[in-house]
């Protein structure tokens, strides 16, 4: 037991800023705290770290591992094992500390990691009915709404009662990914592992001929501010995002694109830099915090 546990405290003790190397992780250009990664930008303090996003955070390479893949203790481990076995992880990791280490952002000795599989939660049937009254009875969401998206394959409840929100790109609604929210009393959100942000997005509409489409944060959010106006396609950015790569392909569709992302610092910045980039896509804020605050008069 002696040895799991000091090889646990080695693994933990990795520098965080190799980790996001090796993960494919880019530091921010003007604020050397911050990396780019898909779930959003994550702040590095020491061993500390931070998702100004999803609002979580904690301390150590396993708890950066498991937020990164969405993957439990026992995986983050086998991965941080099989990237850093040997001598770099049971010799001194002192010379990783080193500022000449912690300022890396590429190197041919340094491999990102490679694409995983895309694995979906399997559905849990019997989880539906929780899964449900979450969404009616603490979201506000309508059970008119909620049905079509059920049945239609893209929303389910997963073992544990998580809702799954599926990711789609192209005509066929190819899965790419998908959000995943907590419906317990603690508040989670994660993605499902081998989700690809960067290929699609969950989306709803009455009509796919929708002139106007709203951009949102979350999957939540999403259906929160078509329920309050179901003549818009809404899509879910899946976290805040100023230009993901499936937005010029839209634009050049001709359709009239609104930033609705929350009206909170993170969002109101991700939007200017957006505007920015995209001038003809207008700022539509939510007239809460988020759209579900919005929906639901938080």
């Amino acid at each position: 037991m002696a040895g799991n546990d000091l090889g646990t405290d080695r693994l933990r003790a990795i520098p965080l800023e190799i980790v996001l190397v090796r993960w494919g992780a880019h530091r921010d250009g003007r604020d050397r705290t911050q990396w780019r990664t898909k779930q959003g930008p994550v702040s590095v303090t020491g061993t500390k770290f931070f998702n100004w996003h999803l609002q979580v955070g904690g301390g150590g390479a396993i708890d950066l591992v498991m937020h990164l893949g969405a993957w439990p203790a026992r995986e983050a481990m086998g991965w941080l094992a099989r990237q850093f076995g040997g001598d770099s992880v049971t010799g001194p990791l002192a010379a990783a500390d080193s500022p000449r280490a912690s300022s890396i952002t590429s190197s041919s000795s340094v491999a990102s990691a490679p694409p995983r599989a895309l694995r979906l939660p399997a559905a849990q049937p019997a989880n539906l009915s929780r899964m449900h009254r979450y969404l009616t009875d603490e979201r506000g969401l309508a059970s008119s709404i909620l049905q079509p998206l059920i049945d239609g394959g893209k929303l389910y409840a997963d073992q544990r009662a998580n809702a799954v929100f599926l990711m789609v790109a192209g005509k066929p609604n190819r899965a790419i990914g998908a959000e995943l929210r907590g419906t317990g009393p603690h508040v989670w959100r994660g993605m499902a592992p081998g989700s690809c942000k960067d290929a699609g997005y969950f989306w709803i509409a009455t009509r796919a001929t929708s002139p106007q489409i709203v951009l949102c944060e979350s999957a939540i959010d999403a259906i929160s501010c078509f329920q309050l106006d179901p003549s818009r396609i809404c899509i879910s950015t899946a976290g805040v995002r100023s230009d993901p790569p499936w937005l010029t392909p839209l634009m050049a569709r001709g359709y009239q694109i609104a930033c609705g992302f929350d009206d909170d610092p993170p969002g109101n910045q991700a939007a200017c830099q957006m505007l920015l980039r995209h001038p003809t896509i207008q700022r539509l804020p939510p007239p809460a915090h988020d759209w579900n605050d919005a929906l639901t008069g938080r």
